[in-house]
């Protein structure tokens, strides 16, 4: 293989650049001459992870098209300059793949990469597809995607193969039951306030259990202090309160019952590491993809779903009463994750990469 410069797009929310780095992973283990060039958005929480993940990385001026009010003329106003760079990229390093992993920042360079007859993959790790790669779907090659639900969207150019979550998430061991519930709460990287401010709200009513329940509660850097306090001044003393947990995967083989969001990555490392969930997805996500990727696994038997507008203090407290006093249930719903996890998802998207390079090449 001559040209071994891979591309990888992707980003503005962490959910897109995790799938990306297990990609990227996997590529250089089974290739490891590869050349990895990953780029994003100039959002500085994604500068961050990236820049202890990766050796290139390079942002893009860019911003999401399905905003309202200024966010969206902001995106308007960036996307020239976001399409000129990604031409300067694709002029410099002159990959042999492009491969979007969702998030708006994927637009302007694999577009490019297509129009220029460059191999292009994009991966959709939701149940409904975004804004983006339903763009992008007419002019890629191929579309990799996580439901079954999804390939309807794509034709004949999509393949069912799962989404590429990090490996310790499928090395959790099974959760041994015990007299009390561990419960995980938390709601990405920047935390939940709604979550956040339920649970606060709903402390009164699991008084009574609170000597039954182990609490992780990811807060986000703002909130930390003020749940911080709320679980003290409410007598619960078997809790920890952080405003960021790393390893994650660990703090997954501690619980019994994880209460979070519905994003793609969330939901993927829930199947892999067989974790049943109470799911509450973001109501304004974009297309309301959170709720269709909830219903997945609701409709698998591996999760509940709550929405936002159905969570009331006292129904949360209820269904953790349930589950404590129904821990047969929780074993249930695992073996019914485990029904869905994907089989080396990634290793068959890298794969499915150096064959596309590799036919591309073979016509050139």
């Amino acid at each position: 293989m001559k040209n071994k410069t891979v591309i990888i797009s992707g980003g503005g929310t962490g959910g897109h650049l995790y799938p990306a780095l297990v990609l990227g992973q996997t590529l250089l283990r089974l290739q490891p001459d590869l050349k990895l060039i990953y780029v994003g958005s100039s959002r500085a929480v994604e500068k961050k992870i990236m820049s202890q993940e990766v050796n290139h990385y390079l942002s893009l001026p860019v911003e999401g098209l399905k905003a309202r009010g200024f966010k969206k003329l902001q995106g308007l106003i960036l996307l020239p300059l976001a399409f000129l760079k990604s031409l300067f990229i694709l002029i410099k390093f002159r990959p042999a793949l492009v491969v979007g992993v969702g998030g708006f920042s994927s637009g302007p360079i694999v577009l490019l990469a297509a129009l220029f007859q460059k191999p292009t993959i994009i991966m959709e790790q939701n149940a409904r597809p975004g804004f983006t790669n339903q763009m992008l779907g007419r002019w890629v090659n191929l579309v990799v995607v996580s439901f079954a639900s999804s390939l309807s969207f794509f034709g004949q150019k999509a393949i069912l193969v799962g989404n590429p979550v990090r490996p310790e998430f499928y090395q959790l061991p099974q959760k041994p039951r015990e007299n009390k519930l561990t419960l995980l709460i938390f709601g990405g990287s920047q935390g939940s306030k709604f979550l956040n401010d339920r649970l606060i709200e709903s402390l009164s009513y699991l008084q009574e259990i609170k000597d039954s329940l182990v609490i992780y509660h990811q807060t986000g850097e703002r909130d930390w202090q003020r749940l911080s306090q709320a679980y003290q001044e409410n007598g619960f003393t078997q809790v920890v309160t952080a405003a960021y947990f790393q390893p994650m995967a660990d703090y997954f083989a501690r619980a019994d019952l994880i209460i979070c969001r519905a994003g793609a990555t969330t939901c993927a490392e829930l199947i892999a590491s067989r974790r049943p969930a109470i799911l509450v997805p973001f109501a304004r996500a974009a297309d309301n993809h959170q709720e269709y990727n909830a219903r997945e696994l609701e409709k698998a038997g591996g999760a509940e779903v709550i929405l936002e507008k159905d969570f009331q203090p006292q129904l949360f407290a209820e269904r953790i009463k349930y589950y404590l006093t129904h821990q047969e249930v929780l074993d249930q719903m695992e073996a019914n994750l485990s029904q869905l996890q994907p089989e080396k998802a990634a290793e068959k998207i890298a794969r499915l990469c150096l064959e596309k390079m590799q036919l591309f090449e073979g016509r050139s």
